[in-house]
């Protein structure tokens, strides 16, 4: 396998840029430009660095040597601890690249080695994709937890046991007339319906996709009722235009945001109301479509004109907001309804509070793990579905045949979440978005 190299650190000035050199020839790469091959393992160097043709210094660098299969990608790899200049970097890659043998890194390909040689399994390396990625300590804590192969234990589990019932299952093949036994089906149907119940309630769990790619909450209600002022208020910033002028805003503005360490998109949508133009109809109906497919609806009205009719229509978990409290004697009072003057400021704390708790109450940090990928839903989907169609014909004895096929598909289906089966079909999907370096 060809040796490669790139950058481990992000383009840019700083104190230190590392390059990463794995394969065969990492040692003489490192001889090439250091004038001498790899010292002891995971001991620290400092070496001179010169252009293999010209001799000229590049750098002087800290070099780390980890000897395969005890490193990242199961390899030799070798790592040059340079000084951060744009310069210093692009004159070593430069001389690498002159080094026979020796090739510049694919997006992903270090991960993809360790993958390939054992380091780690496909769900973990998209742990690390999604660490690099992080913004928020929710969206850290599950991405460490995924690179250090929770998810992963989690479907090998249910592969193993996927496996042990299909093995019953072939075998009873070699010894069956044509119906199955009755033995058989007791053998594996309470074991198979207790897994299809566990995956089915890890599928109706989408914490992990809402932590990972952020929680939609729309805030939705009449024209000037303070929707964008809210938003604004929220990211703490003029990120939507705000007028008195009713219809102001006529689509659908997302503002990113983080509220107690999670990701959230505030979509300030257009006011609800009846009898306008095509442009702002068009507005109120995408407003209505945003907030059925959010995860969490503010429902907002003005204190001037607030009426408990506007709240009936609002789910248990979405939150109530009257604003303008300052601009009228009596507002409107219930329990669950918050009361706020966001032009002075009052009640604003509270209701960021009890938002950050809420969508913490929704989508907080547990510790089991969980989907945070559209790839892994699909392919337990799948596998539920196969699933099923093992039970339904065990249930009425069906052919052992069939069922045999169907625990196939079940068990290669979930096998495809963490690469235990089809890699290499997998890896040039997976790893296509991965930065050079990893």
């Amino acid at each position: 396998m060809e040796t490669i190299f790139a950058p481990a650190t992000a383009r840019g000035r700083g104190g230190v840029s590392v390059i990463r050199i794995s394969g065969q020839q990492s040692g003489e790469a490192l001889k090439a430009l250091s004038g001498k091959g790899p010292g002891a393992p995971r001991l620290a160097e400092l070496r001179q660095l010169r252009d293999p043709h010209s001799g000229t210094m590049l750098d002087q660098a800290l070099v780390l040597f980890f000897r395969g299969p005890h490193s990242f990608t199961g390899e030799d790899v070798v790592e040059l601890h340079l000084h951060g200049g744009l310069a210093v970097v692009d004159s070593v890659v430069d001389g690498l690249g002159k080094i026979a043998g020796l090739r510049f890194a694919e997006p992903g390909e270090f991960s993809r080695r360790g993958v390939e040689n054992g380091k780690f399994d496909l769900s973990a390396a998209e742990g690390i994709a999604d660490l690099i990625e992080a913004e928020t300590s929710a969206q850290q804590v599950q991405a460490l937890r995924q690179m250090k192969g929770a998810f992963g234990v989690l479907c090998d589990g249910w592969r193993d046991q996927l496996v042990r019932s299909l093995a019953y299952v072939e075998a009873d093949i070699d010894f069956a007339d044509e119906d199955l036994p009755d033995d058989l089906s007791a053998s594996v149907l309470p074991g198979l319906t207790a897994l299809r119940e566990e995956m089915s309630g890890f599928l109706a769990d989408h914490r992990g996709e809402r932590i990972r790619d952020g929680i939609f909450v729309a805030v939705v209600g009449p024209p000037n009722a303070g929707k964008s002022s809210l938003v604004n208020a929220l990211a703490r910033r003029d990120a939507v235009i705000v007028s008195e002028e009713a219809g102001t805003t006529r689509d659908v503005i997302e503002v990113h945001l983080k509220l107690g360490g999670l990701p959230v998109t505030v979509c300030d949508t257009a006011g609800l109301r009846e009898g306008v133009g095509a442009v702002e109809q068009e507005g109120i109906r995408r407003a209505r479509k945003t907030a059925d497919e959010a995860d969490l609806r503010i429902w907002m009205q003005s204190a001037e004109d607030a009426s408990m009719d506007f709240f009936a229509i609002a789910d248990p978990k979405d939150l109530k907001l009257v604003n303008k409290v300052d601009l009228v004697q009596n507002s409107l009072v219930a329990a669950d309804i918050f009361q706020v003057s966001i032009k002075s400021g009052a009640g604003i704390g509270e209701f960021e509070d009890a938002l950050g708790a809420r969508i913490e109450d929704m989508f907080g940090r547990g510790e089991e793990p969980v989907i945070t990928r559209a790839r892994h839903r699909k392919e337990l989907e799948a596998c539920v579905n196969a699933l099923d169609g093992a039970l339904s014909l065990l249930r009425v004895g069906g052919e052992t045949a069939l069922i045999a096929e169907e625990l196939r598909h079940a068990a290669r289906s979930v096998g495809r979440i963490t690469g235990r089966v089809d890699v290499e079909e997998l890896l040039d999907v997976v790893f296509r978005d991965f930065c050079i370096g990893k």
